[in-house]
Formats: C-alpha cells, structure tokens, sequence
C-alpha cells in the first residue's frame, strides 16, 4: 500500500510547476521519498495473509449453483441500474 502512496504523488495544478516537475523526473533528479517504517505487528500479517490465501475458494467451495447465481444477478443488477 505504501509503494501506491509514494506511486502516486499528485502533480501541480500550475504550469511552471507541472513543467520543472516533468524535466526533474525526466532528468531524475527527483528527490529520493524517504521508506516508511514498518510498523504492523507481524503476527497479524502473517495471520491476514493466512486467511486471504483460502478465503475466496473455500467461500465458493460452499456455494450452492443457485446462491451463486443470486449473487450474480444482483451484481450485475446493481451494475447496470441508474444510478442518481
């Protein structure tokens, strides 16, 4: 998540500014954004990620055809209605 943020700097509105950051970047003389320390408590990592590797298949293991139908026709029923 971090690496996005850093990623995705938002660039100036200005002109003059939008074009000195455009030649830094070009030229890479940007300077270096400073690593994030790693502050999330490692057992829970490892337990998310754990729990993210199995989720979804197990979730679909204990579908019934006609719930996951339902599910499908309500997504694409929430996809394609007007929204105001």
């Amino acid at each position: 998540m971090r690496d996005m943020a850093a990623r995705a700097k938002k660039r100036p509105r200005d002109t003059n500014r939008l074009a000195h950051q455009i030649v830094q970047e070009a030229t890479k003389q940007v300077p270096a954004v400073p690593e994030l320390p790693d502050t999330r408590n490692p057992a829970a990592v490892a337990l998310a990620q754990l729990g993210a590797s199995k989720g979804g298949k197990a979730r679909a293991a204990n579908l019934t055809p006609a719930r996951r139908r339902a599910i499908a026709k309500k997504a694409a029923r929430s996809r394609w209605t007007k929204r105001k």
